[in-house]
């Protein structure tokens, strides 16, 4: 009879995610030398919220991500602040719900929109905000240095869009840049 494998401490630290469901453990271990990688088509996505509860990481490897060459740099972001909320940023006001995206002042009446990927879970409520309200700047990315590029992605059999597809490691992220369809701001 053999020995079983032992998960060691290390193991799960260097790119090793662990799973343990009733007894059975289930791994996942990041495939530097994988052809394909999920992602996330910006396109397709309807900010559903399934990418910051199906992911097998907490917090899930997928961040928002600010296209800067599309942001309008409002005064009040709608994917900052509830709508509604009418010029107050108080954090009673504000549309995330882990403070993940902050505003910089630029010049009057610009800010920038910084994510803060520690803080991000992925929820897509920024991004719903920003689709629904703004000009769609604001969109989900699978990070590739957080995701343990699972064979069989629980969010990619999750969403409702399928919005999820493996794409060839070399290209890596599928992003949204004005000339995609969405206008460029002046």
């Amino acid at each position: 009879m053999t020995k079983p494998e032992r998960i060691c401490r290390r193991d799960l630290l260097r790119g090793t995610a662990a799973v343990i469901v009733g007894g059975i453990t289930w791994r996942a271990t990041r495939r530097t030398s994988a052809s394909q990688v999920w992602q996330l088509d910006p396109e397709k996505c309807v900010q559903c919220g399934h990418c910051a509860t199906y992911c097998v990481l907490n917090p899930s490897a997928v961040k928002c991500i600010n296209s800067y060459e599309i942001c309008g740099y409002c005064d009040l972001c709608p994917g900052y602040v509830q709508p509604g909320a009418k010029l107050d940023t108080g954090a009673e006001s504000l549309l995330c719900p882990t403070s993940a995206l902050t505003r910089k002042f630029i010049e009057d009446p610009y800010f920038e929109y910084i994510v803060d990927e520690d803080l991000c879970v992925g929820c897509g409520k920024c991004v719903k905000g920003c689709a629904l309200f703004g000009n769609g700047s604001l969109y989900l990315q699978v990070k590739r240095d957080l995701c343990v590029d699972c064979n069989d992605c629980a969010i990619a059999r999750a969403c409702p869009a399928e919005a999820y597809q493996r794409i060839p490691v070399e290209q890596a992220y599928l992003l949204k840049m004005p000339d995609k369809g969405v206008p460029e701001q002046a």
